[in-house]
């Protein structure tokens, strides 16, 4: 676990240190996180550890528990079934919403991502397409104009890390993913909201369906 040297908040910086070692599975399902070790193992006091403790409470991943303190929660396998189906019915509408208010420059870096997931799928670099594939929907929920679905959209991105790495890195799929966004993209350059919704939407059910397929081989 590191602590990330940006220009945020001390208490946003373990927050989000904290946030990743649980969603990565550093610190597992049922792991006790006591203020103690981790000011020692961050470097920081015990105020921004329990400060972040009380978010992280306050997002569901840990729960605090009388004379344990602090118990990691995680992400179930529920969450992220319930995560894809409630992304089904609203990330189409992000593009919607994307297709009728992104800015030329933000259309502009949406198409220079498109570009080098195509380009990384030629090279077989998977580390490199997941990464950008965050970037594709981030600047699609920023181009929304919507800040409750960003958020949200967001939040459920970063809560679904591991499963979205599972889906993207399986064979077969990386290929349709980047057609599916190159496809995507096309409907919001020329403001077809109703078919970058319906894109959106099928190229969610395909993630989760292939998601499926990988916990069932």
């Amino acid at each position: 676990m590191t602590l990330e040297s940006d220009n945020g908040s001390l208490r946003i910086r373990v927050f989000n240190a904290l946030e990743n070692a649980i969603l990565n599975g550093e610190y597992p399902e049922g792991a006790n996180l006591t203020e103690l070790k981790l000011s020692k193992d961050l470097g920081v006091s015990r105020t921004p550890i329990r400060e972040a403790l009380m978010q992280l409470e306050l997002e569901g991943l840990v729960k605090n528990i009388p004379n344990k303190g602090a118990v990691v929660v995680g992400i179930s396998e529920k969450d992220i079934d319930d995560i894809y189906a409630i992304r089904i019915r609203i990330e189409g509408l992000a593009s919607r919403l994307c297709a009728e208010n992104i800015t030329d420059e933000d259309l502009k870096a949406l198409e220079k991502i498109t570009d080098l997931q195509e380009f990384y799928l030629f090279k077989n670099n998977l580390d490199q397409l997941w990464s950008l594939d965050g970037d594709f929907h981030k600047i699609i929920y920023d181009s929304s104009k919507s800040r409750p679905l960003r958020t949200m959209l967001s939040s459920f991105h970063n809560y679904i890390k591991r499963a979205r790495d599972l889906s993207v890195k399986a064979e077969g799929r990386a290929e349709k993913s980047v057609a599916e966004h190159r496809a995507i993209l096309d409907a919001i350059r020329s403001k077809n909201g109703e078919l970058a919704e319906r894109l959106t939407a099928d190229h969610i059910k395909n993630a989760r369906d292939n998601l499926i397929t990988q916990k069932q081989a």
